[in-house]
């Protein structure tokens, strides 16, 4: 007479380690891998940045009140040693964009954005938050003038508001990639790369000819630039 055997309390925690990632994909977009380098975490930034006014109904929505606790937590964390960003975003609210891109920069463990389909707008500052950046091929950037939608009052007040917004962003992407304040600005200004706006459109080899992003490569590539900078920090000789 045979009797089936019990699962093992090892495998229960897996089970229960796999439904734990799956939700977290599902609620977050973001998941953890535990690797031979060490653990990575992966975040997802998609669609509009939603800041402090509700996106529409059905749009697809990276928002900011979940974003920001949650790099903080990833920086504190001890099971966590390098976060791997995949961006594909049409940019949305300038100031919620910025704040997730300086939390981005300030942290210190190893961190990598790949830019997959897009990241306009306020996307830029998020891509090139990270310390190494990398788009594929085929991503694109659009690089544009700060703009409002909605009542805007017609004051020299809220022009001078634009500027100086604008001027934040410039000076943040130039301060983390390597094109200059003024070739930046130049981009958002262009006048013949788009129909019905002012601006640049840049493809991912562009992108990296230009100094925003660092690199062309996928999520190899982006894998194996974490993967040093963990080594690194964790002072692995074969890493130097």
């Amino acid at each position: 007479m045979t009797e089936t055997t019990r699962p093992t309390e090892p495998d229960k925690e897996k089970g229960s380690d796999d439904r734990e990632t799956a939700q977290s994909i599902l609620d977050f977009g973001s998941a953890m891998t535990k690797t031979p380098h060490g653990n990575v975490y992966c975040l997802t930034i998609i669609g509009q940045i939603e800041g402090h006014s509700a996106a529409p109904s059905g749009a697809k929505t990276t928002k900011y009140e979940h974003v920001l606790p949650l790099l903080a937590k990833l920086e504190e964390s001890e099971e966590v040693d390098g976060v791997l960003f995949l961006l594909n975003t049409v940019g949305g609210d300038v100031e919620a964009g910025l704040a997730i891109a300086e939390l981005i920069a300030g942290m210190t463990k190893p961190t990598v954005s790949i830019v997959l389909g897009g990241s306009h707008s306020i996307g830029v500052p998020l891509a090139v938050a990270a310390k190494r950046s990398f788009a594929v091929p085929s991503a694109a950037m659009t690089i544009h003038p700060v703009r409002m939608s909605g009542t805007v009052i017609a004051a020299p007040q809220t022009y001078s508001y634009f500027q100086r917004l604008q001027d934040r962003i410039v000076a943040f992407v130039s301060g983390h990639s390597r094109i200059g304040a003024r070739d930046f600005e130049a981009l958002m200004l262009k006048k013949d790369d788009m129909a019905a706006d002012v601006g640049s459109v840049l493809y991912g080899e562009e992108a990296v000819q230009k100094g925003i992003i660092d690199h062309v490569g996928g999520l190899a590539d982006g894998l194996a630039c974490l993967y040093r900078q963990i080594d690194q920090r964790k002072g692995n000789p074969a890493a130097q």
